[in-house]
């Protein structure tokens, strides 16, 4: 009880939460960079009216009702969003030279006291409910932002980093070609609907007599648009103005970015490829949005015991930790969730990218480039001679790579990295077969994470899936997934205005497997994918199709879901 204080200390001493659980939670909100009570919340550990009541005794000071204020009158631009999201701080309203902010600690002085230095005005703390605070804060911030329609109206060349100039007269006869009004208008509603629905790319595909636009959402294209086919060397020409690219050239792909200035405080980032086909250049653009990078890792979907060992691995001074799947299969996401987790004042974090997607302040983040020599092995080794403490190479894609990265991985340093396989086994046996000794593999890797995105049911219109037999669901495997038959219910996609087809954004499913001492012996006797995996079930490690099965029980997604990314 001794180094608990404060609202940590009176929830204890109330009897509602456990000492050791506290600490925990003192731990992780820190880690997280978030309020204590806010912490509490977000993760169920508490309901959010009892941390506000006994945080309403403990400090002295009544709960405020964010709801009695009308959003339309809450202080505009007047605290910098930054500060805001950092500090869970709503600004609520102005009393002459003082401001009233919301939060769920007002007992952080760090955060008035930056307030404060940031607007000029005294600042006071009101006490809220964290999950009111939430949504309020949220939707604060996106009133404060220009809205993504107006802002896409108003960008000009510099917004978008163009580069028109020089040139010879058939490079300047296709710009001014690209830059005709409607053309420009249609490429900006198209990247402005694919933003709005969170598409994740945008496919512009010419054939020999139509042109179509597609959208992946969720994981799955759907057409949006079907121009002229006369307009495909305009709309190519333009997409290439915009991502720096040679427009004179169309033998060859080509690579590019666009960066779009949403508004002052946010920006998306398009990455660019062109391919030759039969009938013209096919454009497909990745949409890089930087939020996605800071999601933390309660929002991605890991078990408690699968967040545990991945925190856990995380937290050591040394090893390697691998994340496996397919492309899109959020593998980046998961890998920038933990940098943000271990970046630091206090580490050295270096990452060698092919390409860089999101950019991360307080990391040194490489580019690769195999013109010049720049390859993840050479960057690897310029690492090392860096005092790096936590190494991230986007991929292991060779021998060299690979011996590099287990040497930084045993000699003091933590090192993650990516792979392209199934599953966590044929992970480790993937290696073997690279040629990386076994022996160096049992003692280097620490941690493999394989991962799926499955579709996430809209919950407005799902329904009980009340149609599958017993023998069904026990010839799919709900046996095996430890959650009792009577305490799941399935649902079925349905579809509204509110979703796609049924579904609605996605989760992730992860086979998370620790190296321990019985797969350590499997991989040094060269056991293969299908032993090491038996093992690992041994060992209470799901595989991923038990836990895209438990994502259908608890009613996230649906069982036709659940096969089409998991089922062999």
């Amino acid at each position: 009880m001794a180094a608990l204080s404060g609202l940590a200390k009176r929830l204890v001493m109330d009897g509602v939460l456990d000492e050791t659980l506290a600490a925990d939670g003192l731990t992780q909100a820190n880690k997280q960079k978030l309020p204590f009570a806010l912490y509490l919340v977000q993760n169920d550990i508490l309901d959010a009216r009892t941390v506000a009541q006994i945080a309403a005794d403990e400090f002295g000071t009544p709960v405020f009702d964010i709801r009695a204020i009308s959003p339309s009158a809450l202080p505009q631009k007047l605290v910098d969003p930054k500060l805001i999201e950092k500090h869970h701080a709503l600004p609520l309203m102005r009393r002459g030279n003082r401001l009233f902010v919301g939060m769920v600690d007002p007992t952080n002085l760090h955060a008035l006291d930056e307030i404060k230095f940031n607007t000029g005005i005294n600042t006071e703390a009101v006490l809220v409910e964290a999950d009111k605070l939430a949504p309020a804060l949220e939707a604060y911030i996106n009133a404060n932002e220009e809205s993504l329609s107006d802002a896409l109206g108003g960008l000009d060349d510099d917004d978008l980093d163009l580069d028109t100039e020089g040139g010879d007269a058939k490079q300047e006869e296709a710009t001014s070609e690209a830059d005709e009004a409607p053309i420009v208008r249609f490429i900006n509603k198209i990247l402005l609907d694919a933003i709005k629905i969170g598409a994740s790319d945008i496919h512009f595909e010419p054939y020999e007599k139509a042109y179509r636009i597609r959208l992946r959402t969720d994981g799955i294209l759907q057409e949006v648009s079907k121009p002229p086919i006369n307009l495909a060397t305009r709309l190519a020409a333009r997409l290439k103005v915009m991502s720096q690219m040679d427009i004179s050239e169309r033998r060859v792909p080509q690579d590019g970015r666009i960066k779009m200035k949403i508004s002052k405080t946010r920006a998306i980032d398009f990455r660019v490829n062109t391919l030759p086909t039969l009938f013209g250049e096919k454009i497909v653009l990745r949409i890089l949005d930087p939020s996605s990078a800071k999601l933390g890792i309660d929002a991605l979907g890991y078990e408690d015991d699968q967040k545990q060992m991945y925190l856990e691995a995380l937290e050591q001074p040394q090893g390697m930790i691998l994340v496996t799947g397919p492309t899109g299969s959020g593998k980046t996401v998961s890998l920038y969730t933990g940098l943000n987790i271990l970046n630091t004042e206090e580490r050295n974090i270096s990452t060698a990218e092919d390409p860089v997607e999101i950019n991360l302040e307080g990391i040194n983040q490489v580019q690769m480039n195999t013109k010049v020599g720049l390859s993840f092995a050479e960057a690897l080794r310029s690492f090392l001679r860096q005092d790096p403490d936590i190494v991230m190479v986007g991929e292991i894609r060779d021998l060299e790579t690979a011996e590099i990265a287990i040497k930084a991985a045993q000699t003091g340093h933590l090192v993650l990295s990516t792979l392209h396989t199934n599953s966590a086994p044929e992970t480790l046996t993937r290696l073997l077969n690279m040629g990386v000794p076994a022996f160096n593999v049992a003692t280097s890797v620490s941690l493999i994470i394989a991962q799926r995105l499955a579709r996430r049911l809209c919950t407005k219109c799902r329904k009980p899936a009340d149609d599958i037999p017993d023998d069904i669901l026990t010839q799919e495997g709900f046996d095996d997934i430890g959650i009792p038959r009577e305490e799941f219910e399935l649902y079925h996609p349905v579809g509204c205005d509110a979703c796609l087809k049924g579904y609605k954004g996605r989760v992730g499913v992860y086979e998370v497997v620790r190296i321990t001492p019985e797969i350590s012996s499997l991989i040094m006797e060269g056991g293969n994918s299908l032993q090491i995996a038996k093992a690992a079930q041994a060992a209470g490690f799901n595989n991923l199709r038990v836990s895209a099965l438990r994502k259908a029980a608890q009613g996230l997604t649906s069982l036709e879901e659940a096969n089409r990314v998991t089922k062999d």
